[in-house]
């Protein structure tokens, strides 16, 4: 099934150019079912996956580089870390499509291209193992996204959150490639699974540990590399706020998970106490600041940074236990955060305001995205039953399993997180109705079956967790082994 993954696509790329322009609704007719196609293809990849930690389906691409004899091969496979985050982009790529019926008004074919072909990069990220490989599809994915925000953003500020976005993360990308560069020099080959079995120096480790950690340290995005997200998380269409936060952000603790442990260890280990204090300063930090903010967007934007500091403080404890949160604490926020952006932009297309002074009393006349709100919202601070709390949780044992102190600390992120999230929900749903906003209409049944999907397997997954952790766990084991 991995061919089709990449084939439906394609041809969903194809077949959108054929169809003229002119005809919005068979576009986005067409775009939904193909990208409907692609996560069929990945739900029946991981029904037919066999739980071990091996790389499974391979496909094998003789490249350019392949005329010479030193070079091998490029490798697409999947493991039981990348099977969930082909789901997660092939899931997130169809609500993008279903989301923006309505929103996006100009150019609607060149915004569902933009769409496609990120979830093609997004998809060759995930199952390349070729360094040179990922790093092109890494830097591929930042022309469609910087297109996205820079075309279809909401604000006049869109233009600079575009560049903020696109040079912040490729000027941190130009260290991971000297990173390749270096490791190819000294071991004469990119392939993924032939420098798993290389002892690299441990002075060259440091140097590529810190190429690669520059890089993927922009993409989570961890303090002081996170300036460019809350600005265009704010500019960008809520199709583009839902890639980035859903997926892109993953791509740094993939990263991280993918090449620190089974190529740079010693160099890992080494970094770690510094890695885990700036994963601590992004917990209390971040969260401090989301309390302040007046923003809707912003304040998830925020959020999403104490969170991902979570995912990379399981990351190095260097623990089975850090390992699984954090892939799991990865997906659940996938889900919550995404779900949280496409909520509030729901709000913001009814009453043209992001701003919280101006709400107050929603859920007189919106009950059923009051309830929905509060759903999210709940699951954002982590209640028992959903999934954010199953990663949350697993990521504390393994903090305090490193450090008593890392855990006490990484714990206050876990009592701000629900300040900000129950201020926000009673400040917009609850009290007097507000003087600024009339009794607009509540969620309609696009709106409804758009987020109902994400509502259900952020609740399946907190409940039935074996569902990924049994999957994900061969693999890590694998990898640390």
């Amino acid at each position: 099934m991995i061919d089709f993954i990449y084939i439906f696509p394609l041809i969903g790329i194809w077949h959108l150019l054929m169809i003229p322009k002119e005809n919005t609704v068979k576009l986005k007719k067409k775009a939904l079912e193909w990208s409907l196609l692609t996560l069929t293809a990945t739900i029946i990849l991981w029904i037919s996956f066999d739980g071990q930690g091996q790389f499974q389906s391979f496909i094998i691409i003789d490249w350019i580089f392949s005329i010479e004899p030193q070079f091998n091969p490029i490798f697409f496979a999947v493991d039981g870390i990348s099977i969930f985050f082909l789901i997660l982009t092939a899931l997130l790529t169809s609500i993008c499509v279903l989301i923006s019926w309505k929103s996006i008004k100009f150019l609607i074919k060149e915004f569902l291209l933009c769409l496609f072909v990120i979830e093609l990069l997004l998809i060759g990220v995930f199952t390349i193992l070729d360094l040179v490989g990922f790093y092109i599809l890494f830097e591929g994915i930042l022309i469609p996204m910087f297109l996205i925000i820079g075309i279809w953003g909401s604000r006049e500020e869109k233009i600079q959150a575009s560049y903020y976005f696109f040079f912040f993360t490729f000027i941190g990308s130009v260290f991971m490639l000297l990173a390749i560069f270096s490791l190819y020099t000294y071991v004469g080959t990119t392939n993924y699974q032939a420098l798993c079995c290389v002892l690299i120096d441990k002075k060259l480790q440091y140097f590529i540990f810190l190429g690669f950690f520059f890089s993927l340290a922009i993409k989570i995005p961890k303090i002081p590399f996170h300036i460019w997200l809350p600005q265009a998380h704010v500019e960008a269409p809520v199709a583009g706020s839902v890639i980035l936060a859903g997926v892109l952000l993953k791509l740094g603790g993939y990263g991280f998970i993918r090449f620190s442990w089974p190529l740079l260890s010693e160099a890992s280990e080494f970094f770690s106490p510094l890695i885990l204090t700036l994963s601590l300063l992004a917990i209390i930090y971040a969260s401090l600041t989301t309390c302040r903010q007046v923003d809707l967007k912003r304040i998830i934007a925020y959020s999403s940074v104490a969170h991902m500091g979570l995912v990379t403080l399981g990351i190095f404890t260097h623990t089975l236990t850090g390992l699984v949160a954090a892939i799991f604490l990865m997906l659940a926020h996938g889900l919550v955060s995404s779900a949280l952006f496409i909520i509030v932009t729901f709000l913001y297309e009814r009453f043209h305001t992001r701003l919280v002074k101006y709400y107050r009393g929603v859920s007189i006349s919106m009950p059923l995205f009051s309830f929905y709100f509060l759903l999210l919202i709940l699951a954002n601070s982590s209640i028992p039953l959903s999934c954010n709390f199953v990663g949350e949780f697993f990521s504390l044992i393994a903090a305090f399993d490193y450090s008593y102190l890392v855990g006490v600390l990484a714990s206050l992120g876990i009592i701000l997180s629900a300040s900000y999230s129950i201020y926000l929900y009673n400040r917009v749903c609850f009290g007097i109705p507000s003087n600024y906003l009339y009794f607009p209409r509540d969620l309609n049944r696009r709106e409804f079956y758009s987020l109902l999907p994400l509502i259900l397997l952020i609740f399946l997954i907190g409940i039935f967790p074996f569902i990924i952790i049994d999957v994900v766990k061969g693999t890590v084991i694998f990898i640390e082994w």
